[in-house]
């Protein structure tokens, strides 16, 4: 198998291992599958959780796509092959309580190829991060550490390296450079110079996915019984409306899957149910919301 076929055989797999892990957390709702081909070439597997006890909607989906790359996109990324192959697993969970954090995830696969399709650029990319809506540290802790430590065997540097081009792409830059969330890790373009090196950055995204749901899953089980009023989600809405601000606006996943004619469902499953925008809405200072602002920039958070 090459490595395009190890990594989707992968992603196929943990689909499975986090739908089945988020199912049983739920105790009420399933995911529905639904699988898609696009016309262009390829498709995917999309499975979606709305309305459960825990879970309001999420969704966990896998593709593998190919095609001629848009001349725009080639600009876009600045490479010149013609023809591209793209497979990834993309995650987004908005849970009900407001006190439970959205979770977003991302590992991909990417290959340009020329007219005769002979690669002529590869390359890994991904990452995990975390919206919260109210700031406990000790969530914040125990989701950069978990990141950290499946990060530390290929290299003491890279969580630290990982974090900080996190902090970066995750920003509403039209709204002052306010963070989406508390971060978590993003890595994009790392390219192997060899099949070595692609075996080990195969390994270096296995245990990323792997890690996931150690990350996010203690924090849902230590969150999702907490009481919360009208107070508390119509803050919640507010928020989701950046959430949704950052992905149509800045996300470079949903422009590029808008931009080479990717299933729309899928691109826009990273929506929220709910979303609020009222206008100049600042939180009443010294609360629990005031504080969360205090929070949206860069900070260390791993031991």
């Amino acid at each position: 198998m090459n490595t395009r076929e190890i990594f989707f055989d992968y992603i196929q797999n943990l689909q499975s291992t986090i739908c089945q892990a988020l199912e049983t957390v739920d105790g009420k709702s399933k995911f529905i599958e639904d699988t898609w081909i696009r016309a262009e070439g390829g498709g995917g597997t999309s499975r979606v959780i709305s309305n459960g006890k825990i879970f309001e909607k999420g969704g966990v989906n896998i593709s593998s796509v190919h095609g001629e790359l848009p001349q725009s996109m080639r600009e876009t990324f600045g490479v010149d092959g013609k023809n591209f192959y793209a497979c990834g697993l993309s995650l987004v969970i908005h849970p009900l309580n407001p006190y439970v954090p959205t979770v977003h995830a991302n590992w991909r696969y990417f290959e340009l190829s020329d007219d005769r399709e002979k690669i002529v650029d590869r390359w890994f990319g991904g990452g995990t991060d975390l919206t919260p809506y109210y700031i406990f540290e000790e969530d914040g802790r125990h989701f950069h550490n978990t990141l950290k430590n499946a990060m530390r065997p290929f290299g003491d540097d890279l969580y630290h390296k990982y974090k900080e081009q996190c902090d970066k792409y995750f920003v509403n830059k039209h709204r002052n450079n306010e963070a989406r969330g508390i971060g978590g890790v993003f890595y994009d373009y790392l390219r192997p110079a060899d099949e070595t090196e692609a075996e080990q950055l195969l390994e270096f995204q296995k245990a990323n996915g792997n890690a996931f749901l150690d990350a996010y899953l203690p924090i849902v089980q230590s969150r999702k019984d907490m009481p919360y009023g009208d107070k508390e989600v119509k803050w919640q809405e507010i928020r989701r409306g950046r959430y949704v601000e950052f992905n149509l606006v800045h996300d470079r996943g949903t422009l590029f899957g808008l931009k080479t004619n990717g299933r729309i469902e899928s691109i826009l499953m990273s929506m929220p149910p709910r979303a609020r925008w009222e206008y100049n809405y600042q939180p009443e200072p010294e609360t629990k919301e005031a504080e969360l602002l205090e929070y949206l920039k860069p900070r260390e958070w791993a031991s």
